[in-house]
């Protein structure tokens, strides 16, 4: 359902860009407790690496398809050649690290999944709910927390690529671990009503 709260009062970053707006309006800030759809933002916040997140967002759908709609059991199985074959696809960041990183990470995914779920793995690093942040300036929000350290350093040492802190807090705030909008926004207290 598409809210039509976008105001002056809207969270700085996301205005004057309708494909942001929708984003920001929509899903940013949203608890997300699926695996899969987990598994596909933390990818694609690791994309971002050294980008914008609009870049992403704008290659958001041919990423869906160029990757199987991040299957982790499709992806896990791609040969180089596969991989090579993406990196000539424009509707993609054609990065050869990202790319290959991949395979990797969707490896990790499944070996994580034998264990526990992937939800549950990473919910736990925030005690299974959103943090709610009371930013009142954009200056006020962090890069990077000690709990995006946590679970940057657990993710690689689970075998995952392009998971640094700052990606983490990114992808945290991307997925609802943590409320980042800031207090003056209307989605403040609409995505702090969501919590379970």
């Amino acid at each position: 359902m598409v809210n039509k709260n976008i105001t002056a009062q809207s969270c700085p970053w996301c205005q004057g860009n309708a494909v942001y707006e929708a984003y920001h309006d929509n899903e940013w800030g949203v608890p997300d407790y699926n695996s899969r759809r987990l598994f596909e933002k933390l990818l694609l916040d690791g994309a971002q690496a050294g980008l914008s997140w609009i870049t992403i967002l704008n290659k958001r759908d041919g990423y869906r398809t160029v990757f199987d709609a991040f299957d982790p059991f499709i992806m896990a199985a791609y040969s180089d050649e596969q991989l090579e074959q993406k990196l000539l696809d424009t509707r993609i960041v054609r990065n050869r690290l990202k790319v290959f990183s991949a395979r990797k990470n969707a490896q990790a995914f499944l070996r994580i999944e034998k264990e526990q779920s992937f939800s549950d793995f990473l919910w736990g690093f925030v005690g299974d709910k959103p943090i709610q942040n009371t930013f009142i300036s954009m200056d006020d929000v962090p890069t990077q927390t000690e709990v995006s350290q946590k679970m940057s350093k657990a993710l690689k040492k689970a075998g995952f690529s392009f998971v640094g802190p700052t990606i983490v807090y990114a992808f945290m705030q991307a997925v609802g671990m943590v409320n980042d909008h800031l207090v003056t926004c209307p989605r403040h207290s609409e995505v702090t009503g969501l919590s379970v």
